[in-house]
């Protein structure tokens, strides 16, 4: 249109987006009668134009300092700081002014066409770019016509404005869809950390230029979540997912394809941007997702112990109401044993009954010290003498099942004030569970290490192992997934008793039909602190 109303040989438009100069021209003889692309030459750190070898030098300075609006009131120039001559063959002078100060410049523009417009666009007082029109005809161009030229230009200018504007526009609204999305992804109900991932990676795509070209990927603590039919891509945009200081993995956008060079590649500055929003959402998630699961893990515990406690306190009670009644049984049950003359049936009853009642009086030491009723009576211990002393009862039994024992005891292993008694009994109890969880027979390991301020006795059998429900009840009194009178339930509590008393704490890894690893961590003090019981 502007080469028809102008008359002109060629049109050529400069127009800046991103830091770089769109550049179309337009002839009205062929060869190339049309021709579009980036302007190849370099720019400086103002953002002038380096000429490149197939240019004018002298014409890309007049193009720089038109378009900066860098040159001082002259015939040549129009009151908006268009630029017009008739013979640009011809040398003339203008004066260009700096920050610093003002100098002359002598120009002589060679090419085909000396008749010359140059007309500077802008947009909001900011350099957009600069039309040309050009003609082969020696002062082809009226002065009283410059005018309508640059009316025209202004045209341009609001066409370039709105064009900008609707470009914004539709990139703020995927934007703020994409963020939208990640919200109600957030507050959907029951919705896992995971679910919300891969939500956001389907979101992501539909947010940049080119979402027929693009994929996404999070990849959050070694897990990979990405878009379907995902494939890198040779121009890629990432953002770290940072928590709590901690880089913990990265967003990423693919581009499958090559696209114009923009601020960042491809990408474009407002895509760095949104990027860097969904990393830092991201991590923001995960923090409150881990604060919710922390919340939720300290409600149960807090939960497990006023139920610890309740059993406790109904454990100490059926101790003390057994104990007397349990006393006369054994008691009259010993005297009656000494009768003289008593029938072999009676003396083979009275057995039963002595044994039955030794059995329950186990029974009920166990509830006192599962109830912490009997405190520990500490005294200086050595763990691994401990261990062999309870490994020397099932040495046999591991023969008889098919159970490899395997034993590694630390050689400098600290004493540690202890109820050797009570230790004793963790180490038979835990022993007795692997066991149990080997019943086609397996491998025994049984370690002590020794640290810094603590000593640990490890017990790791290859049985059945535990499920994760399994596992949060292993230390509820009477929970137990033996068969009926195979098991009390009060092994493991018990454990957890005198580990607790202690000072000590319990480690449990488990897997289902991988078996279990038990890890009781002791506390190391000076035999100062050994308290001896009376």
């Amino acid at each position: 249109m502007i080469l028809d109303f102008s008359g002109a040989d060629e049109v050529e438009l400069w127009l800046k987006d991103h830091g770089k100069y769109f550049r179309s021209v337009v002839k009205r003889h062929p060869p190339n009668p049309f021709l579009f692309g980036i302007r190849s030459s370099a720019q400086n750190e103002d953002g002038e134009i380096i000429p490149g070898p197939e240019d004018d030098p002298d014409l890309i300075c007049l193009c720089n300092n038109i378009i900066r609006g860098q040159v001082e009131p002259s015939p040549l120039l129009t009151e908006n700081g268009s630029f017009l001559t008739g013979h640009s063959k011809k040398p003339f002078s203008l004066r260009l002014k700096t920050f610093k100060n003002s100098h002359d410049r002598e120009f002589k523009i060679s090419g085909h066409h000396p008749s010359l417009i140059l007309i500077p666009l802008s947009v909001n007082q900011k350099s957009i770019g600069l039309l040309q029109l050009k003609s082969k005809a020696i002062n082809y161009f009226k002065k009283d016509k410059i005018e309508l030229y640059e009316g025209l230009a202004r045209s341009l200018e609001i066409a370039a404005a709105h064009r900008d504007a609707q470009i914004d526009l539709r990139e703020r609204v995927k934007e703020l869809t994409c963020l939208y999305g990640i919200a109600r992804l957030v507050s959907r109900p029951g919705i896992t950390l995971e679910g919300i991932l891969r939500g956001i990676v389907e979101l992501l795509p539909s947010a940049w230029l080119y979402p027929e070209i693009a994929c996404a990927r999070i990849v959050m603590d070694g897990h990979s979540y990405s878009t379907p039919h995902f494939q890198e891509g040779r121009w890629r945009q990432a953002a770290d997912i940072v928590v709590n200081e901690e880089a913990r993995g990265q967003v990423e956008i693919f581009y499958g394809e090559e696209r114009p060079e923009l601020d960042e590649g491809p990408f474009m500055r407002e895509e760095r941007n949104l990027l860097d929003t969904v990393a830092k959402e991201v991590a923001i998630i995960v923090v409150r997702r881990q604060a919710e699961q922390e919340k939720l893990e300290l409600q149960e515990q807090l939960r497990h112990a006023e139920r610890l406690a309740t059993i406790g306190q109904l454990s100490a009670g059926v101790a003390h109401e057994l104990n007397e009644p349990l006393g006369n049984i054994l008691g009259f049950a010993q005297l009656a044993k000494k009768c003289p003359g008593l029938p072999k049936q009676a003396e083979w009853d009275i057995e039963k009954v002595l044994t039955a009642s030794l059995n329950a009086r186990a029974v009920v030491k166990k509830l006192l010290i599962f109830a912490r009723k009997l405190p520990p009576r500490k005294t200086n211990v050595n763990l691994n003498r401990l261990v062999e002393e309870g490994i020397h009862f099932f040495e046999s039994r591991c023969a008889n099942e098919g159970i490899e024992l395997l034993r590694s005891l630390s050689p400098d292993l600290p004493e540690i004030p202890a109820d050797p008694a009570q230790l004793n009994q963790v180490i038979i109890n835990l022993i007795i569970n692997a066991f149990q969880a080997m019943e086609t027979g397996g491998r025994l390991t049984i370690r002590t290490l020794a640290g810094k301020e603590h000593i640990s006795l490890i017990v790791e059998d290859t049985g059945i192992g535990m499920d994760e429900e399994v596992m949060k009840q292993i230390f509820t009194p009477f929970f137990t997934t033996k068969d009926v009178g195979q098991g009390t339930g009060l092994g493991l509590p018990v454990v957890h008793g005198i580990v607790t008393s202690h000072g000590g704490s319990i480690k449990i890894e488990s897997k289902l039909n991988q078996g279990s690893r038990f890890e009781i961590q002791l506390p190391v003090t000076g035999s100062q602190e050994v308290e001896v019981g009376q």
